[in-house]
């Protein structure tokens, strides 16, 4: 089956307001929100499925965004590399106007889809 998900998880110290910045950040990328508006994408936060001991306060939650319909395995390689680079362009805004390093970020596709 053809990847529909989208994974995006910040490790190292990222805070609960971290992954709200990130999601709102990734809502507001023009590629991405227009996928939004035409019903193709949809963009979640949830409880993160990896963890255990070790990992960074907020790190349980992650965001997901889910293609959907069926253009969604043509559109994934597309919206893969706009995600990696909203992720990275958020990690430089965040760098730039907090103190400290920005979070680590995982961008993967989720096996299993929605």
């Amino acid at each position: 089956m053809a990847n529909t998900a989208i994974r995006v998880r910040l490790t190292q110290g990222a805070s609960e307001s971290d992954i709200g910045a990130l999601k709102a950040w990734l809502e507001r990328e023009q590629k991405l929100e227009t996928h939004r508006n035409n019903g193709l994408l949809e963009i979640h936060e949830r409880a993160g499925t990896e963890g255990g001991p070790g990992s960074p306060m907020g790190a349980g939650m992650e965001i997901v965004l889910v293609l959907i319909g069926a253009a969604a395995p043509k559109l994934f390689d597309e919206v893969f590399r706009q995600v990696k680079s909203g992720v990275h362009a958020w990690r430089e805004n965040r760098r730039s106007v907090e103190r400290g390093e920005p979070p680590e970020a995982e961008v993967e596709p989720e096996s299993g889809g929605r």
